[in-house]
């Protein structure tokens, strides 16, 4: 009988946790539907490299969602792993590389997403016979990427160009842009013995020169051309550009610097690559302008004074400002929150949507601790209509609102040098190409990330 009765209460114990798990797990599980559904409807498609999850393969581990340093690109939903926020993606491929069952491959955005995308073969080639394109222009983002897609187009045209006599007055290959994928690009053509000159509108280091103060730039390692892996994991903008000024001081670092291009020719198989001064020519170019390109503008009233900008170099330089932030990614949220540090600064900072919908996990936490204790001011449903010389009127849910100011960041994105591109002749899209009177199908491939040549 006490058998019985012992049998009896560890039943109804074991009753009474299972159906307190059951009930936890499919409050889990509706929280993240919810999750999804939210980055279904607010985030939309991925833009370039992402996860495609084999949900046939999927052990429901939850490994891949605790890896993505972006925070909620997947989310479990079923004992599956789904995409929960698609745009967050950046393509590290730290999700697939977890994964113990190889349920996941990087693939790009589809035909849908890359139309407004320069077409690429395999080799990161254009619809132009030695024309490449690497970095962030060809759609995919990370540092890592870049240094990846530089090296590699490199090894291309070097093998193209192996056991054919050089040309006097041509360079082998002319790389356009310093930034990541650009330096990559020049020290492989230094390891293979290649003839170049790199040109940069700006300064060496691209968009990374003007990032703020102190930002970590990678949290994975990087190995470049002649130099192999650097000793750390984690870079701050201030240890790569002391890399790339060591880099530059090299005698045989061939770059030209505060020099755009204008337009790009090719008559029998030779570029002519010209600036406002200059006229270069070249057997094959490496396009590595980046994907910002000039600063998108809002075209308020009186965007043109001297306080409205659209970089912010360094926060400290900003004290006792009043200060207001346009944007919603982690750009915008990044620059408000240095802005907010800093002594005596009263900081705004303007959204036109509801929430928060792109910015990392990080960024978001840092951003609500910065509101909780009054560093900086969000306003979410506004926008600027008119800058004036001592304030800013903004329209919040449609009503207007006067703000005091002193100086405005807009961070709404850049305008890609996409004209630039079609006026060389650069086509768009994955379709058919007409490459040399030869009518080829060339399918745009998978770059899987750590894949080395």
């Amino acid at each position: 009988m006490d058998t019985f009765v012992t049998v009896i209460l560890a039943v109804g114990v074991a009753m009474f946790f299972l159906r307190g798990y059951l009930k936890k797990l499919k409050k889990h599980d509706e929280l993240a539907r919810r999750i999804a559904e939210k980055g279904r409807l607010s985030s939309g498609d991925p833009q370039g490299l992402h996860p495609h999850i084999d949900a046939t393969h999927c052990i429901g581990c939850g490994a891949c969602t605790t890896v993505c340093p972006e925070g909620d690109v997947l989310t479990m939903v079923g004992g599956k792993a789904v995409i929960a926020n698609g745009q967050s993606c950046i393509g590290h491929g730290l999700c697939a590389q977890a994964c113990p069952v190889g349920a996941i491959t990087m693939v790009m955005a589809g035909p849908s997403m890359g139309a407004d995308m320069p077409y690429l073969t395999e080799e990161y080639e254009t619809t132009i016979e030695n024309l490449f394109i690497v970095g962030e222009l060809g759609g995919l983002g990370l540092i890592k990427n870049a240094l990846d897609q530089g090296r590699r187009s490199l090894d291309v045209i070097a093998n193209r160009l192996r056991g054919t006599p050089s040309l006097p007055g041509v360079y082998d290959v002319l790389i356009v842009g310093a930034g990541p994928a650009g330096i990559t690009a020049s020290l492989r053509a230094i390891e293979r013995r290649l003839s170049y000159i790199t040109i940069e509108r700006d300064e060496v280091g691209g968009t990374v020169a003007k990032f703020p103060r102190q930002k970590v730039v990678t949290t994975t390692p990087l190995e470049f051309p002649m130099y192999g892996k650097l000793d750390k994991t984690e870079l701050s903008k201030e240890h790569l550009l002391a890399f790339w000024d060591m880099v530059l001081n090299r005698a045989d670092f061939n770059v030209c610097t505060d020099s755009k291009v204008e337009d790009i020719q090719r008559t029998d198989g030779i570029f002519s690559v010209m600036t406002a001064t200059q006229r270069y020519r070249a057997r094959a170019v490496v396009l590595a302008l980046g994907r910002a390109g000039t600063p998108r503008k809002l075209g308020v009233k009186g965007e043109h004074f001297p306080k409205v900008m659209y970089r912010l170099i360094e926060a400290d330089h900003y004290k006792h400002k009043r200060i207001l932030v346009v944007g919603g990614g982690d750009s915008a949220v990044e620059a408000a929150l240095g802005l907010g540090q800093q002594e005596g600064n009263q900081v705004t900072l303007s959204y036109r949507q509801g929430a928060f919908i792109r910015i990392k996990a990080r960024n978001a936490k840092r951003l609500e601790e910065s509101a909780r204790t009054g560093k900086v001011r969000v306003i979410f449903n506004s926008m600027p209509v008119e800058f004036r010389k001592d304030a800013v009127i903004l329209s919040v849910n449609g009503k207007l609102e006067s703000i005091a100011n002193d100086f405005v960041w807009i961070f709404a994105g850049g305008t890609p040098p996409h004209e630039f591109l079609k006026k060389i002749g650069v086509g768009f899209g994955m379709r058919d190409m007409t490459v040399d009177g030869r009518n080829e199908a060339r399918q745009r491939r998978v770059v899987l990330v750590g894949q080395s040549s």
